[in-house]
C-alpha cells in the first residue's frame, strides 16, 4: 500500500531528494515549501502523486490548516518530514535574541507544530513515522554553528522523549544527523557579526567554510534519501542516523570526548551525594 507523506522544504535539497525518492517508491507527497512555484516540475511530472502546497512552517495556524486538508484530501499522513531549515554562522557573542528567536522558530517550533497537528491522526491508526532533520551539529557543535546546533540539540531532545511516548502507540521516530552533503544549505544561510577580531581563528574559519564550501560537500542527497526509506523500512528503525562519513567522524569523537570527561571526573561527581 502506497504511503502519503508530507515534507516540509520540499522544493530544494534534501527536501527535493526525499520527495523524489517517495515518488519512485509509488508513494503520494504533500511537498509543502513556501514557494509552491518551485514544484512545479514534480507536479507536473507526476500530477498524481506530487500535492504542492504552501507552508511557512513558523505560521502555527497554517501549519494546522495544512495539516488538516492534507489529512482529509489523502486520508492519512502517514509520514511525516521535518526538513525545512537554514543555517546560521555568528560567534555566540555576536548573535542577537532576534536572530536565535528565528532559529527556534524554524528548526523547533514549526516542527513541534507539525508534530502536534499530525500525531492525532497517526495516534488514531496506531501508526505512522516522523522523521527530525537534525545535523552532526545536533550531537556536536563548533566554533560558528552556536545558535544553530543549540536548535538542533533542542530538537533532538525533543524527539528523544517523543520517541519514547509514541513507540506504545505504533509510531516511530527516526533522528536524521547528515553532514556536508552537496545541498544548498550553505547558500541559504544567515550570519552574526565578523566585527570581534579575537573570533578570527575559530568562527572565522567556520564562516569561510560556509561561504566557499557550497558544491564541494561528499554528501549525495539521493543517497541520504534511500538511507532514510531504508530505515523507515526496517524491522527496527533507528532513533538516530547519521549521515556521512564526516558525521559519523564527528559523533564518534564528540562521544569519546564525553566519556572521558564523565570517566576522569566519575569520583568527583559521585562524591557529591549527602553523607550519611
Amino acid at each position: 500500500m502506497s504511503k502519503v507523506w508530507l515534507i516540509t522544504g520540499a522544493n530544494s535539497g534534501f527536501g527535493r531528494a526525499f520527495t523524489e525518492a517517495a515518488i519512485a517508491a509509488g508513494d503520494v507527497v504533500v511537498a509543502a515549501a513556501r514557494r509552491p512555484a518551485t514544484l512545479d516540475d514534480l507536479v507536473a511530472a507526476h500530477p498524481d502523486q506530487v500535492d504542492a502546497v504552501a507552508l511557512d512552517v513558523t505560521d502555527a495556524a497554517a501549519v494546522d490548516r495544512v495539516v488538516a486538508e492534507a489529512a482529509e484530501r489523502h486520508g492519512r499522513i502517514d509520514v511525516l518530514v521535518n526538513n525545512a531549515g537554514r543555517t546560521h554562522v555568528g560567534s555566540v557573542e555576536e548573535t542577537a535574541d532576534a536572530e536565535l528567536r528565528s532559529l527556534f522558530d524554524l528548526h523547533v517550533f514549526g516542527p513541534a507544530a507539525l508534530t502536534r497537528a499530525v500525531l492525532p491522526h497517526m495516534r488514531a491508526r496506531r501508526s505512522g513515522a516522523i522523521v527530525q532533520l537534525s545535523s552532526v551539529g545536533g550531537q556536536a557543535s563548533m566554533a560558528g554553528f552556536g545558535a544553530y546546533s543549540a536548535t538542533k540539540f533542542a530538537l533532538e531532545g525533543m524527539s528523544e522523549a517523543l520517541a519514547a511516548e509514541v513507540a506504545p502507540l505504533g509510531i516511530r521516530v527516526l533522528i536524521v544527523e547528515p553532514g556536508a552533503f552537496r545541498t544548498s544549505l550553505f547558500g541559504n544561510h544567515s550570519l552574526s557579526g565578523d566585527g570581534i577580531a579575537d573570533y578570527a581563528d575559530t568562527v572565522g574559519a567556520t564562516r569561510a567554510f560556509v561561504e566557499t564550501g557550497g558544491g564541494t560537500q561528499a554528501g549525495d542527497p539521493a543517497k541520504a534519501a534511500a538511507a532514510v526509506l531504508a530505515a523507515l523500512e526496517a524491522d527496527e528503525t533507528p532513533l538516530r542516523l547519521a549521515l556521512g562519513d564526516d558525521s559519523i567522524d564527528a559523533i564518534l569523537g564528540h562521544l569519546e570526548q564525553v566519556r572521558s570527561d564523565l570517566t576522569t571526573w566519575e569520583k568527583v561527581g559521585r562524591d557529591t551525594r549527602l553523607d550519611g
